[in-house]
């Protein structure tokens, strides 16, 4: 098993990659990204209203609410996202148990350090980058049959 990001993470640059397109006719609903990711709905709500108080996506409830994006996507770098999403600047911790080998192993200093690397390639590209060419044009291609399947 290798490192991963965890699930709400991945659904929550899922979630900003859908707000990219802005085709449809009809505003972006919890339950129609629920159903394109197939994914519960409950744990949608967690993670929209968690990039909701990042301020990376609006919400409007009632009966023609929805969501869209609340951030320009050329500004939004995706180490930013991955950092606030993730919630952890560290892989291990040394310090909770107590290591007994924390006084002179050298592992924490080079896992924090590939980490940052992690992070600072992820910030060499934003959302709107990687929703450009085959990825936009397949996250359109999602939106439009939603909208079509709706009508």
């Amino acid at each position: 098993m290798g490192v991963q990001l965890t699930r709400f993470s991945d659904l929550g640059l899922r979630v900003l990659m859908y707000l990219t397109q802005r085709a449809g006719p009809s505003p972006v609903t919890n339950a129609e990204i629920a159903s394109q990711f197939r994914v519960p709905h409950n744990h949608l709500v967690k993670v929209v209203h968690k990039l909701g108080r990042l301020g990376w996506v609006e919400t409007q409830r009632g009966r023609n609410g929805g969501l869209r994006l609340g951030v320009d996507p050329t500004l939004l770098r995706l180490g930013r996202v991955v950092r606030a999403l993730e919630g952890t600047t560290q892989l291990v911790d040394c310090q909770d148990p107590p290591c007994v080998l924390r006084q002179h192993c050298l592992l924490k200093g080079v896992l924090d350090a590939g980490l940052e690397s992690f992070y600072e390639e992820l910030d060499r590209h934003t959302l709107a980058a990687i929703c450009e060419s085959g990825t936009g044009a397949a996250l359109l291609t999602l939106r439009r049959k939603y909208d079509a399947a709706r009508a």
